[in-house]
């Protein structure tokens, strides 16, 4: 047997090659790809190697392997005895065949740099989405979080160790608080609000009903839209003074109110005074449970002035609905089983969550607990309950260095993205008389605090599995924050979550239908529901939302003034200014109609060599998509910069269309709104379609200045517009000369002679 043996093993050596000697002798075994196999034809399974796989990372794996007596080591015993010349030898020949590999490495690695420039430029807006923070992808990705973002969720935390201490159904009211809800008959607007009882004709009416409106104007808001589709249509004016007391304020808003808002508030605080006049008209609308479109909201003048107010209507809200709940637990408590009216405690929706407020910023988000915080705190010296607000201060902070220095950008952009810009974000709130809850679960919460790609991508799309939206199904203050910012982001979102808006939900979360409203019962939350818009323009996607979703019984108010100057008083260099109608039988048919009349009549002016450094500034994403295709289609020397362009290619194309070896250059809004670069070298400026914001047009036209060599005279600035272009055009020319360019269907020429 031992000859057999020996002869055996003498055999297999004699069949091995050197390499696959040394392999034995190092591991301990054959290498997988000459491993002897049976007859039987299989399909063959190719393992690629990482290049980072060395023989010390299989040294170690080998070594923690138990140890096995195998006929490889029986072999590896009789290698002991190879002479050093063969190791030499071998070692020689490895060496050669790794210098083959990298060679042919190499040559791969240059093929695959021969990649046609359509690849390349694809590649290179994968990659830019990829490490895009904003969400500004204007198809929506159809519910699916960003890349970079996946495995937000599965990590994402919650409180789970405050669940029993802000529970409301285990929870009682506290007899200082006292209990201002509980009565049916009340001044309170929250209590006539939610106590106020629809019928099933009036929702059958409401389809069929035409909206009746009233217009008024108040000292500060202006001009003012009253409209209703119920039958009956209120509307009032605000008073000259507003005593805290009549504005059934919950305890402790009334004393702290004043401290927190001190800093818009001239002179010494008083109780008459605890409001500025703008907040004092805005609170009135909104206490009387309203729906709201402020459309005059900006960053630089009366951001935080909002934010305050409406921050008050929140928490006020939420403690009486909460005091309602508590002090109805009480009553329950009290009194024997059996006894009373169950409609008595029908104080709740489907779902806890009922106010959802969505901002575009994590810095935002922080301003707004702040707030919260502030509003329950004031000057006592008793602190309120925090819980987490370390871990959300680190979260949603910002660390001030993180920001570039000598970084020179207008002011409206350092208001606007001052702080954490990050957009993927969502928090729940809980509060039960004087403490917060940060990261509360979604169903145990009272205020979501979210953006619009936040919630997207927990509500998700059909189809998907693992989506949820029952948490909107009692939402009862809606308030949507700096709008127009999601319009730069992507509006896709705030749609889809307009939509899930107070759907019934499809399981109960362990709701106690005895305590739910009947109104919510009867899937009737949405004309309930307060829905509070604030934006800095007049746009009309931000118009269709508010008058889409917004039905509120108590009816709606639209602030509705016109701009009387327009954004073209602002443009400081002498230009001549040509706007261009074109015509369009509708609305589905204006980007067709667009996009032919710039081809037909506007192109072909410029083909010119004369008429270089043309800039074409274009608003919507699609349309610059639609010119980049035809651009190249016809061969045209140009190049073009959007929001996905990394910045290697953004300086490119600045410096080719500044020395002139590039005749066009197409610009997209956002990539303006995001970054605020100047433009070098602009002579001859087109606006493909009139700017989302008014000061954007000033802002393009300011940009020839910046390399003025004596050709004045030759700049030409030509706009394209529509009679669907209304609102626009007034806020870039002013309201009446839009109205008198509207009615005549000539090109309007107009020439601004720099003075302002």
């Amino acid at each position: 047997m031992g000859k057999r043996g020996s002869r055996s093993q003498s055999q297999l050596l004699s069949n091995l090659t050197k390499k696959q000697k040394k392999h034995l002798r190092d591991f301990g075994e054959e290498h997988p790809f000459y491993d002897r196999v049976s007859g039987k034809e299989a399909k063959p399974q190719i393992c690629q190697l990482s290049e980072s796989s060395d023989g010390s990372n299989s040294e170690s794996e080998s070594e923690s392997e138990p140890e096995q007596v195998s006929g490889y080591h029986k072999l590896l015993a009789s290698l002991k005895n190879v002479s050093e010349e063969e190791d030499e030898e071998e070692e020689e020949e490895e060496e050669e065949e790794d210098s083959v590999v990298d060679d042919a490495e190499m040559n791969n690695e240059s093929a695959d740099d021969d990649v046609s420039v359509e690849e390349e430029t694809a590649t290179a807006s994968t990659k830019m989405q990829e490490n895009v923070t904003l969400s500004i992808d204007p198809e929506g990705q159809d519910g699916k979080e960003p890349p970079g973002t996946s495995d937000i969720s599965p990590e994402e935390f919650t409180d789970a160790k405050h669940e029993s201490l802000f529970s409301l159904e285990t929870n009682f009211l506290e007899e200082e608080s006292g209990d201002n809800c509980s009565p049916k008959v009340s001044q309170d607007p929250f209590v006539q609000h939610v106590n106020k009882e629809l019928k099933e004709k009036d929702i059958q009416a409401v389809a069929t009903n035409p909206k009746t409106t009233h217009q008024l104007k108040w000292p500060i808001l202006g001009q003012i839209v009253f409209s209703s589709k119920f039958q009956k249509l209120e509307t009032f004016k605000p008073p000259k003074d507003i005593d805290l007391k009549s504005l059934h304020l919950q305890k402790p808003l009334e004393s702290t109110w004043t401290k927190t808002n001190s800093q818009f508030l001239s002179g010494p605080p008083k109780s008459n005074s605890s409001f500025t006049p703008l907040q004092k008209e805005l609170f009135l609308i909104m206490n009387s449970y309203r729906d709201l479109f402020y459309p005059e909201r900006t960053a630089l003048k009366n951001g935080e002035e909002i934010r305050h107010v409406y921050c008050l209507h929140v928490i006020n809200h939420v403690l009486k609905a909460n005091a309602q709940v508590l002090g109805n637990n009480s009553r329950r408590r009290s009194q024997k089983l059996g006894v009373g009216d169950d409609d008595d405690f029908r104080d709740q929706g489907l779902t806890r969550p009922k106010v959802l407020i969505l901002v575009p910023f994590r810095e935002a988000a922080l301003r707004v607990v702040q707030l919260f915080i502030s509003l329950l705190e004031g000057d006592s010296k008793k602190k309120i309950i925090v819980s987490n607000k370390k871990r959300f201060q680190g979260e949603y902070g910002s660390d001030p260095e993180e920001r570039p220095p000598n970084l020179k950008r207008p002011e409206d952009y350092e208001a606007v993205f001052m702080g954490n810009i990050d957009d993927h974000f969502r928090i729940g709130v809980a509060i039960l008389q004087r403490s917060i809850r940060l990261y509360a679960p979604f169903y145990s919460s009272d205020i979501l605090i979210a953006s619009p790609l936040g919630l997207r991508t927990i509500i998700g799309g059909e189809g998907e599995k693992k989506r949820d939206f029952d948490f909107l199904s009692s939402i009862e203050l809606l308030i949507i924050d700096q709008a127009d910012i999601y319009l730069m982001q992507n509006w896709e979102h705030v749609l889809h979550l307009m939509n899930h808006m107070n759907l019934l939900p499809l399981d109960s979360h362990g709701v106690d239908f005895s305590r739910v409203r009947m109104w919510s019962l009867n899937n009737w939350s949405k004309y309930y529901r307060q829905t509070l818009l604030f934006g800095a323009l007049q746009d009309a996607q931000i118009n269709s939302v508010f008058n889409k979703y917004c039905v509120n019984l108590q009816g709606q108010v639209a602030v509705r003034n016109v701009p009387l100057t327009g954004s073209i008083s602002h443009v400081l260099v002498q230009l001549p200014h040509v706007f261009q109608r074109m015509e369009a039988e509708n609305l589905a048919s204006v980007i067709d109609s667009r996009f032919n009349f710039f081809v037909n009549k506007i192109l072909p002016q410029y083909r010119d060599a004369v008429m270089s450094h043309t800039l074409i500034y274009v608003p919507s994403y699609f349309d610059f998509v639609r010119l980049r295709n035809y651009f190249k289609k016809e061969e045209l020397n140009f190049t073009h910069i959007s929001e996905y362009t990394q910045k290697s290619g953004i300086s490119r194309a600045r410096h080719f269309f500044l020395k002139g070896e590039k005749q066009f250059l197409l610009l997209t809004e956002r990539f303006h709104f995001y970054k605020r670069y100047t433009i070098k070298g602009i002579r001859n400026l087109i606006f493909y379609e009139l700017p989302t914001y008014p000061h954007f047009y000033s802002e393009i036209c300011n940009m020839l200045k910046a390399t003025s060599r004596g050709e004045e005279a030759t700049w030409t600035c030509t706009v394209l517009y529509s009679k669907y272009d209304a609102q626009r055009l007034a806020a870039v020319v002013g309201v009446e000369r839009a109205a008198q360019m509207l009615q005549s269907k000539k090109n309007v020429h107009l020439f601004i002679t720099g003075e302002k």
